[in-house]
């Protein structure tokens, strides 16, 4: 107990009072190996203190005090002279002290803990949580809204979407053909300064004039919606605009359903500089499945050695040609007029 097994037993003579009201007497200390025992000088027991209980009143001054923890009044003064059992009994309540817990210690380590992971939440967590429940609570009303500003944005850049009036009808029906009933107007042609094809909040799928004025087979331009499609299926597109925009743009737009100007203007130029990101060609082939289309003429479009888009060509579902044609010859003709001379 003591855990200085040199101080096993010793006797010293000091100084005892019960209470401040007695008067002090001599008696003989010795301490054991878990108790300082208190005798008279006639060998009669007084007291018995557990060492671990013991506290000393007056560090590093002379006579030293001890007294019993939490019973000051009573108390034992040992003289400068006994050294020995003084200093190991000092030595011995430093070593009790060193091992009790710290209870204030551990408040600043549980607080700075604490502290320290809701700093790492916020870096870390917070940001990612937002955007989850942006992403879960914006209504599609709001997510259409967010997709004409961008395109509006867009616009500066890119002009005015190709909308010639003979060509607005086919380009309904190629969206009604690959997207489903509903899809009408959510597929635009912009003239030019833009990537072969985008996605935007809202369901709106964006292409470059080049997909339906350089090829003859409607097929291509229809691959093109598809993959577009599947590519917003695959990520949603609000996703990657607050991915873009940050912590307090995902803020502002929970609590006021608006994103800032600067975002806006900043994740268009942004679809304006980049193709969007490829999805695997094998993971692309119930798609076309499913929409009846040739997988190959759009894969010969991304690439003409067919190298990296093999998979679309060698496993392409209709490759029979026995397939819904994407539009009929005369509306393609007349979409492929959509941007005029």
């Amino acid at each position: 107990m003591t855990a200085l097994k040199e101080f096993d037993r010793l006797e010293a003579t000091g100084l005892w009072r019960a209470t401040p009201e007695d008067q002090r007497r001599e008696v003989i200390v010795s301490m054991g190996d878990a108790t300082l025992t208190i005798a008279s000088i006639n060998g009669e027991i007084l007291g018995h203190w557990s060492i671990a209980a013991v506290a000393r009143a007056n560090p590093g001054q002379m006579p030293a005090i001890y007294h019993p923890d939490g019973d000051p009044g009573q108390t034992l003064e040992l003289a400068e002279e006994e050294t020995v059992l003084r200093e190991g009994l000092d030595r011995v309540l430093q070593a009790i002290d060193r091992r009790r817990p710290r209870p204030g210690k551990l408040r600043l380590i549980l607080g700075g803990a604490l502290t320290l992971g809701l700093a790492l939440g916020g870096v870390f967590w917070l940001p990612d949580a937002l955007e989850r429940y942006a992403v879960n609570v914006v209504p599609q009303v709001k997510r259409a809204e967010i997709g004409a500003s961008l395109l509006q944005r867009m616009q500066r850049v890119t002009g005015m979407p190709c909308r010639d009036g003979q060509a607005v009808r086919p380009l309904d029906r190629l969206a009604l053909r690959i997207l489903g009933p509903g899809s009408e107007g959510r597929v635009v042609v912009l003239p030019q300064s833009m990537p072969h094809s985008a996605h935007l909040p809202g369901g709106i799928i964006l292409l470059n004039r080049s997909v339906v004025e350089d090829y003859e087979d409607p097929d291509i331009a229809a691959g093109y919606v598809l993959a577009e499609a599947a590519r917003a299926l695959s990520h949603d597109p609000l996703a990657d605009l607050l991915d873009h925009a940050g912590l307090l743009a995902s803020l502002r737009l929970i609590t006021t359903g608006n994103l800032p100007p600067e975002v806006l203007d900043s994740y268009a130029e942004l679809l304006l500089s980049k193709q969007g990101t490829e999805i695997p060609p094998q993971a692309l082939l119930p798609y076309f499945a499913a929409a009846q289309l040739r997988s190959a003429p759009y894969a010969y479009s991304v690439d003409i050695t067919g190298e990296s888009t093999l998979p679309l060509i060698e496993g392409d579902p209709h490759r029979s040609g026995a397939t819904r044609p994407a539009l009929s010859d005369s509306d393609w003709v007349r979409l492929q007029g959509i941007c005029g001379a």
